[in-house]
C-alpha cells in the first residue's frame, strides 16, 4: 500500500483557509471514507459539543465529509496519485481539518474580551460592563420564579417592572417613568404614542445618524409621525420652532448630537430656552441617549437638568453612563408616560425579567451614590497597572506612554481625558509582521485583547482595563509578541 499527500484549498465558505488532507492510496473494490459517527467520537471534535452544541458540530462534520468525498471522487485527484488506485481519506487528517473549522466557528460566539481601546463605553464591545456585585444580587431572581408581573399583596396580576419604574422616575426627578428594551425603543414608542399621524418639529441640525444605521428621520417615519424640519443645518433659533407650529403639530423633538459635534458658526436653543417659549400644551421630547442623571460629564446634559429646564419627556439609556443593562427609559410628565404604556407597541418593546432585575439593582445603587459606570480612572491607578504589567515582561519590550481616553457610547463626543497606554517596542512590532498583524494576534488570544490603532501605532490603552489582573494582560502581550516568560 502506498501513501500520498494532497494539499486542498478550502472553499470561500470556510473562511478562505487552506486545509491539508491526507489521502491513503489503496487498491480495493470500493472507497471507505471515514464514518461521521467515528469522527464525532474523536476527542478533538467532541470537545466542541459544550461550545457549539452537538447538532452544529454534526452539521459541520457532515459538510466537511461530503466535501472531502466529492474532492476524492474528482478525476483530477485520482490522476495526481497515479492511475488505478482509489483514494480513501485518512481519518486523523480529516478530523484535524474539521477541528480547525470548528475552532473558527467557536470564535464567532459572544465571549469576554479585554478592552484596550481607551473607549470606556465601546458600543461594539458591549458598552458598559455590569458590576459584579449587581450581577450576583440579581442571580437568585433569574434562576427561579419571581413576582415580575404579580402583585403579592392582592394575589392578582401586577405591572411589570413597577418598582424599577419608580426608581427610574425618582433618579430622574420625574413624575413617572417607563422601561423599554433600549433607548431607540423608548423614542419610537414616545413618538408613536404622542404623535402618530401628526407633525413633529425637528431641527435640521439634529437629524442625525448614529452607529448601526439608526437615523432620526427613519424612526419618525416608523412611528407614523410626520417630520417637519426647522432651522438650518448649523443654526436653529427659537423663532424657527415657533413659526413652524401649526394645528397638526403634536410635539417638539430635540436630539442629543451623540457621536459628533458642530463647531464654528453654529447655534441652537437650549432646552430651557425652548421650553420657556413653547405653549405648555405642546410636549417637548428630549432624546438624551445617555443615562447621565445628575453630575454629568463635559458636553452632557444630565437627565434631571433637562427635566428641570422644562422638557416634558426625556428618553435615555439604562446602560450608557448609568452602567446598568441595555435598556431604554422614558421619564417625564405622568400623562405622557401613561399614554406610552397604553400603546399596543409597548408589549413588543418592554424588557424581560433579567433586564428589570439588573436595572432595579443599578438604580438602587445609583440613588445611594454609587456612580460606578461614569467613573474615569485616575492616572495613578493606570500607572500602577502599567508598571505591574511591565515587570512581568522582558525589560524594554513595552513602554508606558501618554494616551487619551474617551467616554464613548455617543457621550461627550468632543471630550477626551488623560490616559496611559502600553506600546510594544518597534522592533518587536516589526518582527510580528507589523501593527495590524500584532493586533490580530492579540485578538486571537484567550481571552481576546482589543488594542487601539492610532496613526499606525498599536497601543494597549489602560483606561478600560483598570481592575484587570496584570498577570493576565502580561501573558496576552507576551504570547502575541513571542516573548519568554518572566514568571507571573
Amino acid at each position: 500500500m502506498a501513501l500520498a499527500v494532497f494539499k486542498t484549498v478550502g472553499r470561500a465558505s470556510r473562511g478562505g483557509r487552506s486545509d491539508s488532507c491526507l489521502f491513503r492510496m489503496k487498491e480495493s473494490d470500493s472507497p471507505h471514507p471515514p464514518a461521521v459517527g467515528a469522527l464525532l467520537e474523536r476527542p478533538e471534535i467532541a470537545a466542541f459539543f459544550p461550545i457549539l452544541s452537538r447538532p452544529l458540530v454534526l452539521r459541520s462534520v457532515r459538510a466537511e465529509v461530503d466535501y472531502a468525498r466529492a474532492r476524492a471522487a474528482r478525476p483530477g485527484a485520482e490522476a495526481a496519485g497515479g492511475a488505478g488506485p482509489e483514494l480513501i481519506l485518512d481519518e486523523a487528517a480529516l478530523a484535524a481539518a474539521i477541528a480547525s473549522r470548528l475552532a473558527a466557528l467557536a470564535r464567532r460566539r459572544t465571549r469576554r474580551v479585554l478592552n484596550g481601546t481607551g473607549v470606556l463605553l465601546h458600543t461594539n464591545l458591549g458598552r458598559s460592563p455590569l458590576g459584579r456585585a449587581e450581577w450576583e444580587a440579581a442571580a437568585e431572581l433569574n434562576t427561579g420564579y419571581s413576582n415580575l408581573e404579580f402583585d403579592l399583596a392582592s394575589g392578582e396580576r401586577g405591572r411589570r417592572g413597577y418598582f424599577a419604574c419608580e426608581l427610574a422616575a425618582l433618579a430622574a426627578g420625574a413624575e413617572s417613568a417607563i422601561l423599554l428594551n433600549n433607548n431607540a425603543g423608548a423614542l419610537l414608542l414616545a413618538l408613536r404614542a404622542l404623535a402618530s399621524g401628526r407633525e413633529v418639529l425637528v431641527s435640521r441640525g439634529e437629524q442625525i445618524q448614529i452607529g448601526g444605521g439608526f437615523r432620526i428621520p427613519e424612526i419618525l417615519a416608523l412611528s407614523g409621525a410626520r417630520l417637519v424640519e426647522v432651522g438650518t443645518t448649523n443654526v436653529t433659533t427659537v423663532r424657527d420652532y415657533l413659526d413652524a407650529i401649526g394645528p397638526e403639530t403634536a410635539c417638539i423633538l430635540s436630539v442629543h448630537l451623540s457621536n459628533f459635534a458642530m463647531r464654528g458658526f453654529a447655534s441652537r436653543p437650549s432646552t430651557a430656552e425652548l421650553a420657556a417659549a413653547l405653549p405648555r400644551s405642546l410636549p417637548l421630547i428630549h432624546d438624551q441617549g445617555s443615562g447621565c442623571m445628575e453630575a454629568g460629564l463635559p458636553g452632557e446634559l444630565p437627565v434631571r437638568r433637562a427635566l428641570r429646564d422644562g422638557a416634558s419627556l426625556v428618553c435615555f439609556s439604562g446602560d450608557k453612563l448609568l452602567g446598568g443593562p441595555q435598556a431604554g427609559i422614558a421619564a417625564g410628565r405622568a400623562e405622557l408616560v401613561s399614554a406610552m404604556g397604553r400603546d399596543p407597541l409597548f408589549r413588543a418593546l418592554r424588557p424581560g425579567k433579567t433586564v428589570v432585575s439588573l436595572l432595579e439593582e443599578r438604580l438602587v445603587r445609583a440613588l445611594n451614590g454609587e456612580d460606578r459606570a461614569s467613573r474615569i480612572p485616575e492616572r495613578e491607578e493606570l500607572s500602577r497597572l502599567g508598571q505591574a504589567i511591565r515587570r512581568r515582561l522582558p525589560k524594554e519590550s513595552v513602554r508606558l506612554v501618554d494616551s487619551s481616553g474617551a467616554t464613548g457610547g455617543g457621550s461627550s463626543p468632543d471630550e477626551t481625558f488623560p490616559s496611559l497606554a502600553l506600546e510594544p517596542e518597534a522592533s518587536l512590532v516589526e518582527a510580528a509582521g507589523g501593527a495590524d498583524k500584532l493586533a490580530a494576534r492579540l485578538r486571537e488570544g484567550s481571552p481576546p485583547l482589543v488594542p487601539a490603532m492610532r496613526e499606525g501605532r498599536l497601543l494597549v490603552d489602560l483606561a478600560a482595563l483598570a481592575g484587570e489582573e496584570p498577570a493576565l494582560l502580561a501573558r496576552l502581550l507576551r504570547e502575541a509578541l513571542g516573548l519568554e516568560s518572566q514568571g507571573d
